[in-house]
């Protein structure tokens, strides 16, 4: 039998409550990887749809940005290849902006994956690794938050432009916390490249499909969608995206002031800012790119 003195074990607690650092410290500091980044994998990618990235006015490295993505869809395609990858240019287009795509926090608790993830510029979607991205890192960081978030994409059907955005509210509070400015950002075709069932209400389909999303928002934070796309031939039926033009369209930075603790006045007033410059965006673009003329942004 092994007897642990006090010293021992006083020792061991500490080595304890470093070693449950390291997970957090490899999340907030991971490196990335322009070799990862720059993979010729994620041309053909981008090239099957095709995804493209559009640029209406340029972000000075001189400040730090919070990029609002909409809409989410099933798979958010173009917010992971415009700036989880360099498939479509992201640093030639945005020189000096360093991108870090936010996306579930739960993904960089697993081995491999983590890392893997990091080395594309992903980072977590918590308040803590989002204010270590645009506070401890000098200027010219970005970080993309697709802020429908699991929700929205059951929302998410071809020729629908409709967003969850009024309660979303906790990107307005760490702009004004850390000073990043907010710049709206709008994916068009991203709802157009899958097909999402809702089944009829009263069928056993409708009950099994309710259930399974409301473990998938319990256990994973997600929600499970029911969806289908085209086979490995056209015209067929299988769960590959169709290949319908993505494009993201990144709009005008929206200045915000730095504020430690802002009240909910001044929360409220700059997401009504931000809310009114998405639009704009929208209205501006959506003829463009798939969207009739008459067609409006919905928010809810």
């Amino acid at each position: 039998m092994v007897f642990l003195s006090r010293l021992d074990l006083q020792e061991g607690l500490r080595t304890l409550s470093v070693l449950q650092w390291i997970p957090l410290y490899v999340i907030l500091d991971g490196r990335r990887s322009a070799w990862v980044r720059n993979w010729t994998l994620w041309k053909y990618f981008q090239s099957y749809f095709p995804v493209k990235l559009v640029k209406t006015h340029d972000l000075s490295p001189k400040h730090n940005y919070i990029v609002v993505n909409h809409p989410h869809g099933v798979f958010s395609f173009g917010a992971f290849i415009n700036f989880a990858t360099e498939a479509t240019g992201f640093s030639r287009i945005f020189p000096s902006i360093t991108p870090f795509l936010a996306t579930l926090e739960g993904i960089f608790w697993i081995p491999i994956v983590r890392e893997y993830v990091m080395s594309m510029g992903i980072c977590p979607v918590s308040e803590l690794a989002l204010k270590h991205k645009l506070m401890q890192r000098g200027s010219g960081n970005a970080v993309i938050i697709v802020v429908g978030g699991a929700s929205e994409a059951l929302l998410c059907r071809p020729g629908v432009s409709t967003i969850y955005l009024k309660n979303h509210k906790g990107f307005v509070k760490l702009a004004l916390k850390t000073g990043a400015y907010i710049v709206p950002s709008y994916t068009f075709g991203e709802n157009e490249v899958y097909n999402q069932e809702t089944f009829p209400e009263g069928t056993w389909l409708r009950f099994f499909q309710k259930n399974f999303q409301k473990i998938g928002k319990k256990i994973l934070g997600i929600n499970f969608c029911t969806f289908h796309g085209r086979g490995f031939t056209r015209g067929s039926w299988g769960f590959l995206p169709f290949n319908h033009p993505i494009t993201t369209v990144v709009g005008e930075p929206l200045t915000v002031p730095k504020i430690h603790d802002p009240d909910k006045e001044t929360v409220a007033k700059y997401m009504e800012l931000y809310i009114s410059a998405l639009r704009k965006l929208f209205d501006q673009h959506k003829a463009e790119y798939g969207f009739s003329e008459t067609q409006e942004l919905t928010i809810i």
